[in-house]
């Protein structure tokens, strides 16, 4: 998997998997195939098994995800059935076993090919070894399905003559490559699902921590309407972990509810392209979508939720020099977001914090909460990566970057993702739009080293500048110009392939393929980078410091080797900078 495994993780392995594989022999199932650690399509998280055979009714595929469990005992949690406590995981609350494995099963037939015209030959089991029924009868609490049932150690020969209706005695071998080599179809991109998402049903198959995250939300607005409470929600998470499907699936499952909820961004080209997308022919929708600086001067409590989607954008303040001194409150940002709603929900990669005045930190928030008396809880979305799933070059990229403690090291590959280093700008283009034409989203990015001109007469002026190769940034403007989207949008639309786009229009959004330039503001010199403030013509960080300007171009070169979902081209414009580069990457 590209990481050594943790003690608990070998432990699991260790008193489960021999129980498992004794069980299916015992059924008389030895031929059955046993995939183990299944990792699911664009995602890091992995199912602990997979059986792979055939029904003794049809002969057909038939596969069985199973969550296997060493629990003894587990506490409910109130207003939660679908969490539960578990004192061996420091008494913090877990998504119940079956609707873990049924969120498994839903998400791999939304993504695998092999599945798309047959859902009902997967269906999913949790297995709990230890386990006895009497004990664990909260676990009940959410009803079996077809899709999902559960299992307890003390239901041995019921759980055996399961197995036996599931499999027949037949080899699984080809069964399980049909899985292993199956194609994956594209990720529901959040922009695609938007519209739906919000105004008729939710259609985001959400996994464990995601879950947890949306089940505390929840729960912490169903306490604040009964007791009148207050509760902070902090989701945290690296580029792709699913911070803005969740926090679109909060809005759409508590505005149907009747809740007075809305969503709200430092982005303007995110929140506008949410607002075309989402809200497409519904500009009651469009009014959902808003940003942390329409709340100054907002009564207390005015709504019961509020959505921080990327709120490591949050300022020091909310008001600027156009904001009205009526409005003027004296209170910070932070503190207005969490004054008008009673339940303000924070989603935040510390990472991308690209510019001076952007403090939005895990610290930050909490210690703001507990100040003004509010509840803090916390969840960390560590098993998801938008890369490919790729946690493995999530992890490069950090290490590249000097954004952790490991050194920058040659990249071992990735089956789900690919990396490859362009000798120049030419070729990376040309990587770029050979994958747009084969009908994937790609785009180009770059450091923010060159001028960005308004349009002209004749259309975009050609301001990125590299030997005889010149292309020109996103348009400036907030109109479409013929095919050429306008700023906020160039991310999302078609007409954007054409343009170089910057961490400002692209942060927030993925594509598939992505093709990233490190301008002279950031350089590698021997065994480290430079930053070189003079190279840049962004006006935002020429005002910080230098030990600043360090911190934010890191910041930005990460967001933007993040965006893609598929793959990833790199060059310089830097000779040795390239060279590097090139020793670490195909």
């Amino acid at each position: 998997m590209g990481y050594h495994a943790t003690e608990s993780e070998v432990r699991s392995w260790t008193n489960s998997l021999p129980v498992l594989m004794q069980d299916l022999v015992d059924a008389g199932l030895s031929a059955v195939e046993a995939i183990v650690e299944y990792r699911l399509p664009y995602s890091s998280q992995r199912a602990d098994v997979v059986l792979a055979g055939r029904s003794p009714r049809t002969g057909e595929p038939t596969y069985l995800v199973v969550e296997l469990k060493q629990w003894t005992h587990a506490r409910g949690m109130e207003d939660a059935d679908d969490l539960v406590m578990i004192d061996a995981y420091g008494g913090r609350p877990v998504l119940q076993p079956i609707e873990q494995v049924r969120n498994y099963v839903a998400y791999m037939r939304d993504f695998l090919r092999v599945l798309e015209h047959h859902p009902a030959q997967l269906s999913g089991v949790a297995y709990l070894h230890n386990g006895d029924e009497r004990q664990l009868q909260v676990l009940r609490l959410i009803p079996e399905s077809d899709d999902a049932r559960i299992f307890f150690g003390s239901q041995r020969g019921a759980w055996l003559e399961f197995l036996g209706s599931k499999f027949a005695a037949a080899s699984g071998a080809d069964v399980a490559d049909a899985l292993l080599e199956s194609r994956t179809a594209p990720s529901k991109k959040l922009l695609d699902e938007a519209a739906d998402e919000v105004s008729r049903r939710e259609k985001f198959v959400l996994l464990d921590e995601q879950q947890v995250a949306l089940s505390l939300v929840r729960r912490a607005v169903e306490r604040s309407r009964r007791a009148n409470t207050k509760t902070a929600v902090i989701v945290t998470g690296g580029p792709g972990s699913g911070k803005s499907v969740i926090a679109l699936s909060l809005l759409g499952e508590l505005s149907r509810q009747g809740y007075a909820v809305m969503h709200a961004t430092g982005s303007k080209s995110f929140t506008q392209t949410l607002r075309q997308v989402a809200g497409r022919g519904n500009t009651r929708v469009r009014k959902l979508f808003t940003y942390f600086n329409s709340f100054t001067g907002s009564s207390p409590n005015e709504i019961e939720v509020l959505i921080c989607d990327e709120a490591h954008r949050i300022r020091s303040s909310g008001a600027s020099r156009f904001t009205p001194a009526a409005r003027r409150t004296g209170l910070s940002q932070i503190e207005e977001l969490m004054a008008v709603a009673r339940v303000p929900v924070f989603l935040l990669d510390e990472h991308q914090v690209v510019r001076p005045g952007e403090i939005g930190t895990v610290d930050y928030i909490a210690s703001t909460a507990e100040r003004l008396g509010i509840a803090v809880e916390r969840v960390d979305l560590s098993g998801q990566f938008r890369s490919g799933g790729s946690k493995g070059y999530e992890e490069w990229v950090l290490a590249l970057l000097g954004l952790s403690d490991e050194p920058p090291t040659p990249w071992q590959g990735d089956a789900r993702f690919e990396v490859h280093f362009a000798e120049s700008a030419e070729q990376l283009e040309r990587r770029i739009v050979e994958k747009s034409a084969t009908g994937l989203t790609a785009r180009m990015t770059a450091g923010f080293c060159w001028r960005w001109s308004s349009p002209t007469g004749s259309g975009l002026v050609n301001d990125v500048v590299i030997g005889d190769w010149q292309r020109p940034w996103n348009s400036k403007s907030d109109r479409r110009i013929g095919d050429i989207p306008p700023s906020d949008l160039w991310a999302s639309e078609p007409g954007g392939i054409g343009q170089v786009g910057c961490v400002y229009t692209a942060q927030g959004f993925e594509y598939d393929w992505n093709g990233v330039i490190l301008g002279p503001d950031f350089v590698r010199r021997g065994d480290g980078w430079v930053a070189d403030r003079s190279a840049s013509r962004d006006p935002s960080l020429n005002r910080s410091g230098d030990m600043d300007f360090g911190a934010y171009v890191r910041n930005i070169y990460k967001v933007l080797l993040t965006r893609g979902m598929a793959g990833t081209v790199i060059t310089s414009t830097d000779a040795e900078t390239r060279e590097f580069l090139k020793s670490l990457l195909p």
